[in-house]
């Protein structure tokens, strides 16, 4: 049995940064918000990451989360803005450090895989599947679907605890979240 806890997920970005809180009460998971952090109108590296730093601070400060789920950078052909989404994954995870809050990391493919059975899967398709097993309503979704790839990194992690995240996909693996949980039935809580 899980303990009760508040997972902070992280989809990090030096544009706009999303973020997902989850609270977990033994067998219940509930989102308990999510939204993003938006840069766009900061044209400095430097106060980019000053201005993550802090929201994460307030964020933290807000919710009191018990550990971290971000997803890490992935190796993509321009190395400058891998370089930039490093930092910004830095600044995240020292925020979390400077509160003594665990830190959990994880590849986007794994967790698109965990959550839609798909390492391949859209942000839309990731959304959808949030949206279906957070019993999120339509008018609390936002038109950032980094909240919600956020949110997904901070339920990966979860599912992660209870030992049913899929960790490689494999020639027997699930084709979609719906055909993860019809091939495991004990394993799959909240539906």
């Amino acid at each position: 049995m899980n303990k009760d806890k508040i997972i902070l997920g992280i989809d990090p970005g030096t544009r706009i940064m999303g973020y997902g809180l989850l609270q977990v009460k033994g067998k219940e998971v509930k989102m308990l918000a999510m939204g993003v952090i938006d840069m766009h109108k900061c044209a400095d590296i430097y106060l980019k990451l000053g201005r993550i730093y802090e929201r994460v601070i307030n964020v933290i400060n807000s919710f009191h989360p018990d550990e971290l789920a971000i997803e890490a950078p992935f190796c993509g052909k321009n190395v400058q803005s891998m370089l930039k989404l490093g930092r910004a994954q830095g600044v995240v995870i020292a925020a979390a450090i400077s509160r003594q809050i665990p830190v959990h990391e994880y590849a986007p493919t794994k967790i698109k895989m965990t959550i839609t059975g798909n390492g391949n899967a859209s942000k839309e398709q990731v959304a959808a599947v949030m949206k279906r097993m957070l019993r999120i309503p339509q008018e609390n979704m936002l038109p950032w679907m980094d909240a919600t790839d956020a949110l997904a990194a901070a339920y990966c992690h979860y599912l992660g605890t209870l030992g049913v995240a899929p960790s490689v996909p494999s020639s027997n693996s699930a084709s979609s979240w719906k055909d993860f949980a019809r091939r495991n039935p004990g394993k799959v809580r909240g539906l």
